[in-house]
């Protein structure tokens, strides 16, 4: 277990938390209203969310993954996801949007904000079920599935360092957020899910032909 490996799984989840989505626009919102705290609160509430639909797949898949039609599937479906998901950040990029509400919320408010964007989202689902997924797949097949909790972490930490990053930036680096940084975020979020679903898709087709 290499250090660059997991550092790999950290930067999937940072990447999968990256692109300039309703979550992350309410973390911004908050953060920019009512400081840190409120900016942080939101992405906790989302966090738990994907954890819920990470825990949900890893009991659902994890008994399956051996199977080479699965394998298949979720390196292939993974691999659309990304790529759809990459395009349609880089494409929206110029289209970012803030709605600027007034009037200080309560840190449950907020939580129950993000958990709630993210929970109810019928896209979340089959988002972590095809990435998720399709990490599930590669990691049980090359290292085993004794691994797979030590790199699903690596993930959520990840998804961590993406949400206190986005709350530091709404208060201590005010300066640099503009529509010009949101937009280049957007942008090399995109290009970096395409990399990663090209690479999926690559995988998928190889496992196909074999």
């Amino acid at each position: 277990m290499s250090i660059s490996l997991l550092a790999s799984y950290i930067f999937l989840g940072l990447t999968l938390a990256a692109p300039i989505g309703p979550v992350n626009s309410a973390r911004l919102d908050k953060g920019i209203k009512n400081g840190f705290w409120h900016a942080w609160i939101v992405g906790t509430g989302s966090m738990i969310a994907d954890a819920i639909f990470m825990l949900l797949i890893y009991l659902g898949l994890v008994n399956f993954l051996d199977i080479p039609v699965i394998q298949i599937f979720l390196w292939l479906f993974g691999g659309f996801v990304l790529i759809y998901s990459g395009i349609e950040c880089m494409i929206k990029a110029d289209d970012i949007k803030l709605a600027f509400s007034r009037g200080k919320e309560s840190l449950l408010k907020c939580f129950f904000t993000g958990f709630l964007m993210s929970i109810s989202s019928p896209l979340s689902i089959l988002f972590w079920l095809g990435i998720y997924g399709s990490v599930l797949a590669k990691t049980a097949t090359q290292y085993g599935s004794a691994d797979l909790l030590i790199y699903s972490s690596m993930i959520f930490l990840g998804l961590g360092l993406w949400d206190i990053f986005v709350a530091a930036i709404t208060t201590g680096f005010r300066r640099f957020l503009n529509y010009s940084s949101l937009r280049a975020i957007s942008i090399l979020s995109g290009l970096s899910l395409l990399a990663f679903g090209l690479y999926f898709g690559y995988q998928g087709i190889k496992a196909l032909l074999i």
